[in-house]
């Protein structure tokens, strides 16, 4: 005759994870659900449910969970590993309801790009809008303001992090943060969009229009011939006046394209390095002004 298996003294006789249809690595939220589920599909026959409460009151509560599954080790089959969770909120929060949990995904998650942009904003790459005509037809602004060409102005893009890398090149648009003398020159002051023509311990001077630097005229295929004007300049003419011979180390002279109705470093004098913030890599809007510079 057969010998008669008994259970080993302490262990349970009923799966509760079996009782309620779930794994044994169950999260509180599918034991939850599970529960519900299946008190609906059993109804209120005595025994069932009874079962059912049992297994759902031992499971729910993680101290008699933790008591439960330690006396049922060598009951049924092999106890299933619980994955370890790779979110930072459930390893933070293991008993929080699904609810909050979704909730604080989406807080930490738009939280996060905010940051990002800002970062790519503040470092990197930030937009800038074309407010005056000092750079056309290379950029444009936009009408009603005068010597503008279109009714939307160019944004475009500058590149924030290029110059802690390199040093400005010779030809650049280039955005930057006045002198203070822009606003007594120009009647505004701030950000300006122009290009870098002047490099440190260069000459520079303008004759009748031309630009020469270190005494050879230089080649501006984007300056149009109806844009130039007729000025003469030298560096001694620009502010602080009677004061530079050759652009000082760590200074720029900026110009615009549209030089006859610029008002760029020939009004205002020069731009020293630490208000460089970057040159300008591209257009893009409007659409038909997609470009790269």
């Amino acid at each position: 005759m057969a010998t008669r298996t008994e259970p080993p003294a302490n262990v349970p006789v009923t799966d509760h994870y079996a009782t309620l249809g779930i794994r044994s690595d169950a999260s509180p939220q599918e034991i939850e659900s599970a529960y519900r589920r299946t008190a609906l599909e059993a109804g209120y026959r005595d025994n069932g449910w009874r079962l059912l409460r049992d297994a759902y009151d031992t499971l729910r509560d993680p101290e008699q969970r933790a008591r439960y599954d330690a006396e049922r080790d060598g009951f049924g089959p092999p106890k299933a590993q619980r994955k370890q969770s790779h979110n930072p909120i459930d390893r933070l929060f293991p008993n929080l309801p699904h609810g909050w949990r979704v909730a604080i995904d989406w807080v930490v998650t738009i939280a996060g790009a905010i940051a990002i942009v800002l970062a790519i904003k503040a470092w990197i790459v930030n937009p800038y809008r074309i407010p005056s005509s000092s750079m056309e037809p290379t950029l444009h602004c936009a009408r009603p303001a005068a010597g503008c060409e279109t009714s939307t102005s160019d944004r475009v893009l500058a590149n924030r992090m290029i110059y802690h890398l390199r040093s400005p090149h010779r030809g650049e648009i280039v955005v930057f943060q006045t002198p203070k003398l822009a606003l007594e020159a120009c009647g505004s002051q701030g950000t300006f969009v122009k290009r870098l023509i002047g490099l440190p311990g260069e000459v520079w001077e303008e004759r009748t229009g031309f630009v020469y630097i270190n005494g050879k005229k230089l080649n501006e295929p984007y300056v149009k011939a109806d844009r130039r004007d007729s000025d003469s300049y030298g560096l001694m003419d620009i502010p602080p006046r009677h004061t530079y011979i050759r652009i000082p180390k760590g200074y720029y002279l900026m110009m615009g394209d549209n030089r006859s109705s610029s008002c760029d470093s020939r009004r205002w004098g020069l731009v020293p390095r630490k208000n460089l913030i970057g040159p300008v890599f591209a257009t893009y809007w409007p659409p038909s002004r997609i470009s790269f510079h």
